[in-house]
């Protein structure tokens, strides 16, 4: 409780329990004052010291322990005024325990408080008051303090919630414009070579690969401030399209299997993604010369029959994020080579994702 309490600096006016004693003191009601008026201020002094310093554990119990002999002490000795001072030391309590221990704290509190004041003569209500005002005062306190450290959690917790839903956010968005820019970037790069080997004997291919290299290129900008926006729907139809097209550009013969079923936006946008990457996968890691793009229910196969480079090779981040993406939505992908040879990508979806 020590190192996460909120401030009390205004719990020090609860010290103003004392005037019974001060009242006592200058009333002539002790007789020798002086030792009532050491332990008075030895008592607010320990009091302060609890308030104001969060002292280590030990510390603070040794602080409690010495305040609760004064006033017990003070109480048993001189009477009247000190028995104000027991709830003073039930908050003394309440700020130092926690748990069980003030529980049973205070507890033992409200019967040294009972036998104190029936010691100093008193009846049965003054008895039963400042026992149960003893009890009920440490019992608010530690409540009080309790509310506040559950608060401090929650509102820590929603601190971290909010840091962890920015780090997610932010994974996303990375994600997504490694999977645009990437495919896109290897399409380009693959008709740029493509320019570069037609510019002296066909100018005319040459430049309407020059167009289709400007065209990829604005739909990249288009497509990146869709996915900044957050609002970027994918057709796995134009999806399949553009992966033909890119792969064509660079000698790859592809061959595209739909079923014609009816998809959801959030299916055809995992799809589309899986397209995506598996094609960009073997722009940039296989020598295929042909490639079989699949799509049956909710479930994409990617085959081709070329050797990915770099064999051995651990999954890309691309793969990853695949991964990671259908996971959340409960589908899965695996990549792997051919037993016949030949690679290949297959992404799968639950039908209860499909029917959402």
């Amino acid at each position: 409780m020590q190192g996460d309490r909120p401030g009390l600096k205004g719990f020090l006016g609860f010290g103003l329990l004392g005037v019974g004693v001060v009242w006592d003191a200058l009333a002539g009601l002790y007789r020798p004052v002086w030792p009532a008026w050491a332990g008075l201020t030895l008592t607010l002094g320990l009091y302060a010291l609890l308030v104001l310093r969060p002292l280590p554990v030990a510390a603070a119990r040794w602080t409690l322990g010495a305040m609760a002999a004064v006033v017990t002490g003070m109480a048993l000795v001189y009477a009247n005024g000190w028995f104000y001072l027991f709830p003073l030391l039930a908050l003394a309590c309440a700020l130092v325990l926690e748990g069980r221990p003030v529980q049973v704290a205070l507890g033992a509190l409200a019967v040294v408080t009972a036998l104190a004041v029936w010691r100093g003569g008193e009846g049965v209500g003054p008895i039963m008051g400042f026992a149960w005002g003893s009890f009920s005062t440490g019992v608010v306190m530690a409540a009080f303090l309790r509310l506040h450290a559950v608060i401090a959690e929650l509102n820590s917790t929603r601190e971290r919630l909010a840091e962890a839903a920015v780090a997610e956010e932010r994974l996303r968005f990375s994600r997504d414009l490694h999977d645009l820019l990437g495919h896109t970037l290897s399409v380009i790069v693959v008709k740029a070579e493509a320019v570069r080997r037609l510019a002296v004997r066909d100018p005319e291919q040459a430049a309407r690969q020059a167009a289709d290299i400007e065209s990829v290129g604005r739909q990249a900008l288009t497509e990146v401030r869709e996915a900044v926006t957050g609002y970027r729907q994918v057709s796995l139809a134009a999806e399949l399209e553009r992966v033909r097209e890119a792969l064509e550009a660079a000698g790859v013969e592809v061959v595209v299997r739909q079923d014609g079923a009816a998809r959801p936006a959030q299916a055809e946008a995992l799809l589309a993604w899986v397209a995506r990457e598996a094609a960009t996968n073997i722009l940039r890691h296989s020598d295929a010369a042909g490639a079989l793009f699949e799509v049956s229910g909710t479930t994409l196969t990617v085959r081709d029959d070329g050797v990915p480079k770099h064999q051995g090779r651990p999954a890309g981040s691309g793969l990853r994020g695949l991964s990671e993406r259908l996971g959340r939505a409960g589908g899965s992908v695996s990549a792997g080579p051919l037993p016949g040879g030949g690679y290949e990508v297959r992404a799968s979806l639950p039908v209860t994702t499909a029917d959402s």
